[in-house]
């Protein structure tokens, strides 16, 4: 399977060529050549930033349709905790869950229920493990991702437990094929998803080899869909819902902090500043905590970029309806066979490495360091890069080269503009000096036209 598998696309008749993605990007996974932008798949962790903040809607995520149902025999939904928020004036997640069945659907399963099993698993995994602690969270894909690529040395406090909606999956697949009695190639486990990266997560899932995941749906997609199906006539609904506070709070942050019933931990949301807890966990910045709790999305998962509420209001709504919610509803005890840990290890993957080897590398590192040094500092993003020191790294992989920057292209047309006019003065002199003079002039005017046809000036 392709380790870098992407439900983030590029629609290049949408791209313009501008660089807001490259400057959003938190790993520097774009690059804008020929007015067009790409992604570098090794960089990408699907976050969705780039979709949120491409003025021109070139970037777009890839999930699956609806009309994919037709497709199984026997079908379950499985919402996430978020996907509650995106309504208004909801009090019963019954009307959402009766909804789902009546558009289509021949069960559901709710992974607010699955996340009240991880959290119980959480809380023995962690008193069982303490001298190991603090542990990072597992449940957000693209904060798995990044740990893979840009921090080696946090592998190890990865929570080794499957995520809610994998656990939500095998469940309902289980129950399914019990209740029907049909192979499972004929049940389709379909997750409604808050963003891009549990797209991803279907398709490539990190620490298990396969998911039970079918299709992923798109909140915004289904969420238009859903309306016309939802009453708030309760004396007529089937009592579906198997999920408390505990499984509900996993849809905004600090949710799954909530459900460990301790004070030991850290919750941060949106992926900056993520990044920065990461960078402070590495440096050992942090003490007494026996969790940490991240989510790349801002607010957590009611902030991902395939819901439709505003975050914000999302996460208000969210705590007002799981306020009067017992505890818990779904325990350990009611899945006694229940496989709930990784089965496979999630490795480094040196995606950022310049070189193949550790002294080309460090070779590498030094032609960067030089190459830094000769550009401006201005990180402007003209040359297509993120940043000068980006573009010396592409300079160094051979993607680029200096010219790529403005600054300097410039500067490289005005001294080829002065040899050209120091050139032609000298055409008065004998025939033969002419016919030299000339063939530079032709050559500096061939190498200013390349460079200007290049850039596209």
């Amino acid at each position: 399977m392709d380790k870098f598998i992407h439900s983030v696309k590029l629609d290049t008749n949408a791209c313009n060529g501008c660089i807001n993605c490259i400057k959003y990007c938190p790993t520097q996974a774009i690059r804008v050549r020929n007015k067009k932008a790409a992604i570098i798949p090794e960089f990408c962790v699907d976050c969705g930033r780039c979709i949120r903040y491409c003025p021109h809607h070139a970037k777009i995520p890839a999930y699956d349709s609806v009309h994919e149902m037709k497709n199984y025999k026997y079908t379950v939904a499985l919402p996430a905790p978020s996907f509650y928020a995106q309504f208004n004036n909801l009090t019963n997640v019954d009307i959402v869950l009766n909804a789902l069945l009546s558009l289509g659907f021949d069960d559901v399963f709710e992974v607010s229920a699955a996340a009240e099993l991880v959290s119980e698993l959480t809380r023995v995994y962690i008193s069982q493990h303490s001298e190991n602690a603090p542990f990072i969270s597992s449940a957000c894909p693209t904060v798995v991702r990044i740990i893979r690529v840009r921090f080696p040395t946090l592998l190890p406090r990865l929570l080794p437990i499957k995520a809610p909606v994998e656990i939500a999956a095998e469940i309902a697949r289980d129950r399914a094929i019990k209740k029907t009695g049909l192979p499972s190639e004929d049940i389709g486990i379909f997750f409604i998803s808050p963003c891009p990266s549990k797209v991803t997560y279907a398709k490539a899932p990190l620490g298990i080899r396969k998911s039970n995941i079918d299709k992923v749906l798109a909140m915004k997609e289904i969420y238009p869909l859903l309306l016309p199906h939802m009453t708030h006539d309760e004396t007529h609904l089937k009592p579906l819902a198997s999920s408390g506070r505990i499984g509900i709070g996993w849809g905004g942050s600090g949710g799954e902090s909530a459900g460990l019933l301790t004070d030991n931990y850290l919750a941060a949301d949106g992926i900056m500043d993520v990044l920065r807890v990461l960078n402070d966990l590495e440096d050992e910045k942090f003490h007494d905590l026996n969790f940490i709790e991240l989510n790349a999305c801002s607010g957590g998962c009611v902030g991902g970029t395939l819901t439709v509420e505003n975050p914000h209001v999302a996460a208000s709504k969210n705590k007002r309806l799981h306020r009067y919610l017992p505890v818990a509803q779904t325990h350990l005890n009611q899945y006694p066979d229940l496989e709930s840990g990784w089965t496979e290890e999630v490795e480094y993957e040196p995606v950022f490495r310049l070189g193949k080897s550790f002294r080309e590398s460090l070779e590498m590192m030094g032609m960067v360091e030089e190459l830094t040094e000769q550009l401006p500092g201005l990180d402007c993003g003209s040359c297509g890069a993120p940043t000068c020191r980006a573009l010396a790294e592409d300079i160094v992989r051979g993607e680029a080269t200096q010219n790529d920057c403005v600054h300097i292209l410039y500067d490289y047309i005005n001294s080829l503009t002065g040899e050209i006019a120091s050139l032609t003065k000298s055409l008065d002199l004998s025939e033969k000096q002419n016919n030299q003079s000339l063939k530079l002039l032709e050559e500096y005017i061939e190498k200013l036209t390349t460079e200007l046809t290049r850039k596209d000036l």
